[in-house]
């Protein structure tokens, strides 16, 4: 198989198991047995998000989401053309996921909670919601610039990436339903036809992961003479 179509089949399924799992717990919470809650939910998708990108980094590098892809070509790391591809596969494997779960969960449960859009408290503006997902963006991207791209990079795999959303959403999950990924807010928008705030969930994680591309690619990295 060419070797940019495994590098994008690799993206979609990631990203596939990073939506499916993050809002398919969300989902799960409202039936008998599933009373986890919010810790339940940042496990479910902090665990997904560890082992896609685990299983992912070898074969496309593990972004599984077009911010931080958006930070790899800020820093040149990823070529323009190659990027938006990803984007497009990220794209097309969040909103897969969107419909599988759709089919599996009961249609009064996945219509009530749009299978698991993300969503903004009342008592958080627009503005204030960009600032939130940009910044646990800006932490997404560092853990994976300090684990992933890093040549001196502790042999942690996915798992500080992962960990890293993990914290994410049990911070950001009751503000902005901390998305930190615009393929999970926009598969299950796209599908569910719940459009509210997306502008966040795109503006706010990408200038987040940019920055923090900059800031690791510039100052905190090694450099070849050091």
């Amino acid at each position: 198989m060419h070797g940019m179509t495994r590098r994008l089949l690799a993206e979609l399924f990631g990203t596939f198991m990073v939506v499916f799992f993050s809002s398919g717990a969300i989902l799960a919470t409202v039936f008998p047995k599933g009373g986890f809650g919010l810790i339940g939910i940042s496990l479910a998708a902090g665990l997904a998000m560890s082992i896609a990108v685990s299983a992912t980094m070898g074969i496309s590098g593990g972004h599984l989401n077009p911010a931080l892809t958006a930070g790899m070509i800020a820093i040149r790391r990823i070529d323009l053309k190659t990027g938006g591809l990803y984007v497009v596969a990220q794209l097309v494997g969040g909103t897969l996921a969107a419909l599988v779960l759709r089919t599996l969960v009961p249609g009064g449960v996945s219509s009530v909670l749009v299978l698991g859009t993300p969503s903004i408290a009342a008592t958080i503006t627009l503005s204030q919601a960009m600032w939130i997902e940009g910044t646990l963006a800006f932490f997404l991207m560092s853990a994976v610039m300090a684990t992933i791209v890093s040549p001196q990079a502790p042999r942690l795999a996915g798992f500080g990436v992962g960990l890293t959303l993990l914290a994410c959403i049990l911070f950001g999950g009751p503000l902005t339903g901390a998305a930190v990924n615009p393929a999970r807010a926009f598969g299950p928008a796209l599908v569910s036809g719940q459009w509210v705030g997306q502008g966040a969930y795109w503006v706010g994680p990408i200038i987040g992961a940019i920055l923090a591309a900059f800031f690791w690619e510039k100052l905190l990295l090694p450099k070849a003479t050091d």
